[in-house]
């Protein structure tokens, strides 16, 4: 037997309760003729009479009442299962996808933050960049900045501008003109130092290099004292408070910001949402902090 579309059992359900089908109509807000109807097509669908129609009313006939058992067994049961799998859904892990250096260099310490606002709550890290693919890597929400194109079905939220500036070990910076210093760059943002000089109405270094293969490298090596490298001010916050590093030109929005990417919509998933909400908190945070160590007269804030 072909089953009755979900629907119509769902109008039936609400006009059996009733015995109404204007009642019905108000709790589904619809009209009364659309209840009407779905009732009419649901009868010849199942070749029965499901209620009978007396002085402009309507009663439940036998089959009427057998139906409406199985309907509302039907419906709750439903309603349990989904209420069970959100619940479930709320309780597992947070996956996380993040770009490595800012993951090892600002989210990764302050994580335990984190946990202690939601000790209920756990995150599991995945290090990538660039695109993801939610469902094949089994991602919850990435953390990106938006220097690629996304589908345009995700569900993106802004954290944060990305500020940039060059960054060297205290005391390295070249005495004279720092462009004639060595200038490091990295293949994973080769555009860092022409970006930076845009944003910033400077000059680019005259040569840059050597290059290293990912950002958080060229960080390391600037702050081991090997030339000048351009970062960001988020992942160098922490080597700027410890006095690992320093930003003799301060730092200017370049343009690009930092985005939460989620398949589906961050209301529909509480972790998700608080996660957002942490983020965009300590990203401000960091930004502010950032301007009273490196001594910048242009206040980084969030987005």
């Amino acid at each position: 037997m072909k089953l009755p579309p979900l629907n119509s059992l769902r109008v039936f359900d609400a006009a059996a309760r009733h015995e109404a089908f204007g009642r019905a109509a108000q709790e589904l807000h619809v009209t009364h003729g659309a209840v009407s109807r779905q009732i009419r097509l649901l009868e010849e669908a199942l070749g029965l009479t499901l209620f009978e129609r007396r002085n402009r009313a309507v009663f439940l006939t036998d089959a009427g009442r057998q139906l409406l058992a199985v309907t509302q067994g039907l419906f709750e049961q439903l309603k349990a299962g989904l209420a069970q799998l959100q619940q479930a859904d709320t309780e597992a892990p947070l996956v996380v996808s993040c770009e490595p250096t800012i993951a090892m260099m600002w989210l990764i310490p302050r994580l335990p933050d984190f946990q202690r606002g939601h000790p209920g709550m756990q995150v599991h890290l995945y290090a990538a960049g660039g695109p993801v693919d939610f469902a094949a890597q089994g991602v919850d929400v990435a953390l990106r900045r938006n220097d690629f194109e996304w589908d345009a079905a995700l569900h993106a939220q802004r954290v944060c501008d990305e500020w940039t500036g060059p960054v060297c070990r205290p005391g390295r910076a070249p005495a004279a003109d720092w462009r004639d210093g060595v200038a490091l760059g990295s293949a994973t943002r080769p555009g860092a130092w022409r970006q930076w000089a845009q944003a910033a109405g400077s000059k680019a270094p005259r040569r840059i290099g050597p290059v290293y293969e990912h950002f958080y490298l060229s960080l390391q090596a600037a702050a081991a004292g090997l030339g000048v490298a351009v970062g960001s001010a988020l992942m160098a916050r922490d080597a700027l408070r410890d006095h690992r590093l320093e930003a003799p030109c301060g730092f200017v929005r370049d343009g690009s910001a930092y985005f939460l990417l989620s398949p589906r919509p961050f209301g529909n998933d509480p972790r998700a949402a608080a996660f957002l909400a942490w983020l965009r908190h300590e990203a401000a945070k960091s930004l502010a902090d950032v301007a009273g160590d490196a001594g910048i007269a242009d206040t980084p804030d969030a987005a």
